[in-house]
């Protein structure tokens, strides 16, 4: 069977058809894909909220600063919701990212609850002793200096 695409196109176009706004690979990297967008949306509305306040204090003619933030919000909103769309679940190269991504950390083996109590119980008691130490060694400095009249006390 004759080749039948033209040889401007390369092999990645032949092999992909157009999607349009359809979901790149549907149900595959659900997790890693929900967790960036999540993840962009706590930053996104943390800017947009800033945002919203330093565009209150511009005067744009006779309109209410309101209008201006709310403008600004809406607008600035909407094109990170287009840019999150587009590389979360339209772009191939960043959604077969996180294909792998999700793929690989299902690999991982990851600590049971003990071995995270034991570990975390461990840091803390060498935090404490650390702690102790370095204000054991702060009084002798006191006392030292006071004694030899650098400190007066």
């Amino acid at each position: 069977m004759p080749d039948q695409t033209s040889p401007s196109m390369s092999s990645a176009q032949a092999a992909e058809p157009s999607r349009g706004l359809a979901v790149y690979k549907p149900g595959q990297g659900y997790y890693t894909r929900m967790g960036t967008v999540v993840g962009v949306a706590l930053v996104s509305l943390l800017g947009i909220i800033w945002m919203w306040e330093w565009l209150k204090l511009i005067p744009v003619g006779s309109m209410n600063p309101l209008y201006v933030a709310a403008s600004g919000a809406i607008l600035v909103g909407g094109a990170i919701t287009a840019i999150t769309y587009y590389l979360v679940f339209l772009k191939p190269s960043s959604v077969d990212f996180l294909i792998a991504t999700e793929g690989e950390m299902k690999k991982v083996n990851w600590s049971t609850r003990k071995e995270i109590v034991g570990s975390t119980t461990a840091v803390i008691i060498v935090a404490v002793i650390l702690a102790l130490f370095c204000w054991g060694l702060e009084l002798f400095f006191v006392w030292f200096f006071q004694l030899i009249k650098v400190l007066e006390g």
